[in-house]
């Protein structure tokens, strides 16, 4: 099993609930001692970990980070694309914060899904877990909001490719949970438990997408059927958040 984004955050608590005994967890991010001490932890309490530091934004990195999983575990039953990039809410951007969200949220998970997919298919199973967001549904979010859209639709994408292959594919979009990305206001926001929920939920009966929590399901679906009001809503706001 493969987790991105394994060093902090969602994926450091992924990791952690998943890497349990009897399963490897394959532990991918940039920061190296960070990744040492998750999988430390993890076989502290009886799980497997391989800790592969990892800069998402290079093809050649993705391609090593899948060779040394499959070396390690001699097989790929899971994948879960969890890191993520930050940046303004505003078109305005500098290109090298626009094309590393580009490159780390959008780009990596093609390139992941590219290189896991094939050994998923000989073995006849598997799991994606695309950890997408609820600012793929609403657009509020500048260039984030735009590679978490173009996640949303490769996703589904990827879905209807391998249907009947016995790989599940997942799309699960959180709202604003307490973690780096949001540490001004992370002791009012939900922890990422409750991703880490939906996650374990992914691995044991793929589902088409998970909100989590699902009180964003409104707005979603506002933004959906009444675009014009949500316009409006949002008018001269998003990039001031």
């Amino acid at each position: 099993m493969i987790v991105t984004g394994a060093s902090a955050g969602i994926g450091r608590a992924t990791a952690l609930r998943l890497g349990r005994p009897g399963t490897t967890v394959v532990l991918a991010a940039r920061r190296g001692e960070e990744l040492a001490t998750v999988a430390a932890a993890i076989e502290a309490n009886g799980g497997a970990a391989l800790a592969v530091p990892t800069d998402l934004r290079d093809p050649a990195a993705i391609e090593a980070l899948v060779a040394a999983a499959r070396a390690g575990t001699g097989r790929i039953d899971a994948l879960v694309n969890n890191a993520g990039l930050g940046g303004p809410d505003t078109v305005l951007i500098d290109d090298a914060t626009l094309t590393a969200m580009v490159d780390v949220n959008l780009l990596a998970p093609i390139r992941l899904m590219r290189e896991v997919v094939p050994v998923m298919r000989a073995a006849g199973s598997g799991a994606i877990v695309n950890i997408g967001s609820v600012a793929g549904e609403v657009g509020i979010g500048g260039a984030y909001s735009a590679t978490k859209f173009a996640l949303r639709g490769m996703t589904d994408s990827v879905r209807r490719e391998l249907a009947g292959t016995g790989i599940g594919v997942t799309l699960i979009e959180p709202g604003r949970i307490g973690t780096e990305m949001n540490a001004r206001h992370a002791d009012r926001l939900p922890g990422p438990e409750i991703v880490v929920d939906a996650v374990e939920r992914a691995l044991r009966r793929p589902r088409r997408r998970i909100v989590v929590p699902g009180r964003y399901r409104a707005s979603m679906l506002a933004a959906a059927l009444l675009p014009g009001a949500t316009d409006r809503m949002y008018a001269g706001k998003a990039a001031r958040r």
